[in-house]
């Protein structure tokens, strides 16, 4: 990846990797099922937070991030790819192979800041929202999907990449796309326990 003209035959590849992993070595669950199933968990979170978006919010990161932190284990166990040199290849591998293997979308990566430590992901579709409507009293404060956010943190975190990830539109709550942003903070050192050499 150090010349930009093997950026695109690498992008491919991961696209192809991600389809491969989607076709033949992921178990499905039924669509419909998943997206009612994440639904009914927004709602009883809704209900037990008494309809406060933001404490709805906050937890659904948390879920989220404590997910991608298991997540990137069995991410890297089934691709075994090897470290992303810089965030465009970071932003390649969770568009073109994370969200393919996990969810079956493929992103549109966009947005890139002028230093090349922030990305946003486009949603053409988001499977977690399929068959929804906000209630109107929600539509300005809830990030329905927001579990997605912690979960790339998490998973990022786990691969030393301290990051910053938040949804920026939905077009859940009216907005003409579903955009959220990626943003390194900082890379973290390799830490090996304490005992272990």
């Amino acid at each position: 990846m150090s010349n930009s003209s093997s950026m695109p035959a690498q992008a491919k590849s991961l696209k192809h990797a991600g389809e491969d992993i989607w076709k033949n070595r992921t178990e499905k669950v039924n669509a419909e099922l998943f997206t009612l199933t994440y639904g009914a968990i927004v709602s009883q979170l809704c209900t037990d937070y008494e309809r406060n978006f933001q404490k709805v919010n906050e937890q659904l990161y948390s879920m989220g991030y404590n997910i991608g932190v298991r997540l990137i284990e069995d991410f890297l166990a089934r691709t075994a790819l090897p470290r992303c040199e810089n965030m465009v290849s970071t932003s390649e591998v969770v568009s073109k192979c994370a969200f393919k293997i996990f969810l079956n979308i493929t992103p549109q990566i966009t947005n890139w800041s002028h230093e090349k430590d922030a990305f946003s992901l486009i949603l053409v579709e988001n499977p977690l929202s399929d068959f929804v409507e906000l209630p109107m009293d929600a539509m300005k404060q809830l990030w329905y999907s927001n579990i997605l956010c912690g979960v790339l943190r998490g998973a990022l975190e786990m691969v030393q990449l301290d990051c910053d990830v938040w949804f920026i539109s939905d077009v859940l709550r009216g907005d003409p796309q579903t955009e959220l942003r990626i943003k390194l903070n900082k890379v973290l050192k390799d830490e090996i326990p304490i005992g272990e050499d």
